[in-house]
């Protein structure tokens, strides 16, 4: 019985040794997005909001990089009021972008139409967040599936030993002793 416990022990042991047991890392795949600690497509709506209630886009910068500064990204939230007041000052949206970090593009790309040709930003920022959210979404599906895949082993190598144990071992049990007798 002990040479029992034993080989299950080890068994359960393998999935850990092995890597499987670890847990499933969702990293966004769009590098410029790694570092935001606020969601890209909350940040597009924000965006969205702060516009359709008549702000410019220099003022929505502004209050969107006070907003952000108690949310704790305080290299975005820096960019964005930095971006706003040179923008305000006349400074070129390259130039008012220029030193952002990555996470900003997001909303630059959406934005710049709208300060350089005068277009409705609305209709950007929106299908942006939506395929945003499409992405994230895609991203969720694809690791729960992974999971699933990755959680076969492990289970059936906790299952099996007992279903041999409590099922076919008391039958072939009672088997042999009525043969026995």
């Amino acid at each position: 019985m002990t040479g029992v416990l034993l080989a299950l022990a080890v068994l359960g042991a393998v999935p850990w040794v092995t890597g499987w047991s670890r847990t499933a890392e969702v990293a966004p795949r769009d590098p410029e997005l790694a570092g935001l600690s606020l969601d890209p497509a909350v940040l597009l709506d924000l965006a969205g909001a702060v516009l359709a209630s008549g702000s410019s886009v220099p003022t929505a910068l502004r209050v969107l990089g006070e907003a952000l500064a108690g949310v704790g990204d305080r290299a975005l939230a820096a960019s964005l009021s930095s971006a706003g007041e040179l923008l305000v000052l006349g400074a070129g949206w390259e130039e008012a972008w220029e030193g952002a970090p990555a996470s900003a593009t997001v909303l630059s790309d959406c934005l710049e139409p709208a300060w350089d040709d005068g277009a409705d930003p609305a209709p950007l920022l929106q299908l942006r967040a939506r395929a945003l959210r499409a992405d994230a979404a895609r991203e969720a599906e694809e690791a729960a599936a992974k999971l699933g895949v990755r959680l076969v082993l492990p289970l059936g190598l906790c299952f099996l030993p007992a279903f041999i144990l409590l099922g076919i071992v008391p039958v072939v049990l009672g088997a042999g002793l009525d043969l026995l007798r």
